[in-house]
């Protein structure tokens, strides 16, 4: 089969999910500043508006990465405690994100209701509520996973290598006593660390 053929369907035309996967591959060689639907039509060789044709705008091409990005999330082998459930659902989310360059930013601000999407959050508010959370309680625990997991992880993107020794030198007795007094501790860890560490804080309320 040759490239061409691959990037189409039985009618001979360019399918969504080939534009969607070439969005993913641009994704990975510009960053998120780098891609535009013009960069995507470049990279199959051919015309914007037949990209457009599929996602009719950026933003809505960016729903549907978004949503593709969550398609790399696994349902087998989840825990059967329920709150140990939500836990592995939140580290795999985090790993989906952390998969595709800046793919924390990507899905930042998109709201696709699309299957990959609200199959996570299926599971995950499910998962919640099977632990005897109210549901109000687990629809607004599943968020605050959701924006916790995607803030830390676009900071886990984003972070320079230089990032600490810039805030120490910032910060001193004088300026910031209680950052100053802290900074062992704030400079202390892995963004795996955090990410455990918060989770738990935000599970505190979820019963074992």
């Amino acid at each position: 089969m040759t490239n061409r053929q691959a990037r189409e369907d039985a009618t001979g035309q360019l399918t969504r999910t080939t534009v969607i996967d070439a969005a993913l591959q641009v994704l990975q060689e510009r960053g998120l500043e780098g891609l535009s639907t013009r960069a995507v039509a470049d990279h199959l060789g051919v015309r914007m508006n037949t990209v457009l044709w599929h996602v009719k705008t950026k933003a809505r091409m960016l729903e549907l990465m978004a949503d593709a990005v969550l398609a790399g999330i696994r349902y087998d082998d989840l825990p059967a405690v329920p709150r140990h459930r939500v836990r592995e659902l939140a580290g795999r989310y985090r790993r989906a994100l952390l998969a595709h360059r800046d793919g924390a930013a990507l899905v930042t601000g998109t709201y696709p209701a699309e299957a990959h999407t609200l199959r996570f959050a299926d599971y995950l508010v499910d998962a919640l509520l099977r632990a005897g959370a109210a549901e109000k309680e687990a629809a607004w625990t599943a968020w605050t996973v959701n924006y916790f997991t995607l803030g830390l992880t676009q900071e886990e993107q984003a972070a320079p290598a230089q990032g600490d020794e810039r805030l120490a030198r910032a910060v001193t007795a004088d300026t910031h006593p209680a950052l100053h007094k802290s900074m062992t501790y704030l400079r202390q860890g892995s963004f795996e660390d955090r990410f455990a560490f918060g989770l738990d804080a935000i599970l505190s309320r979820v019963p074992e």
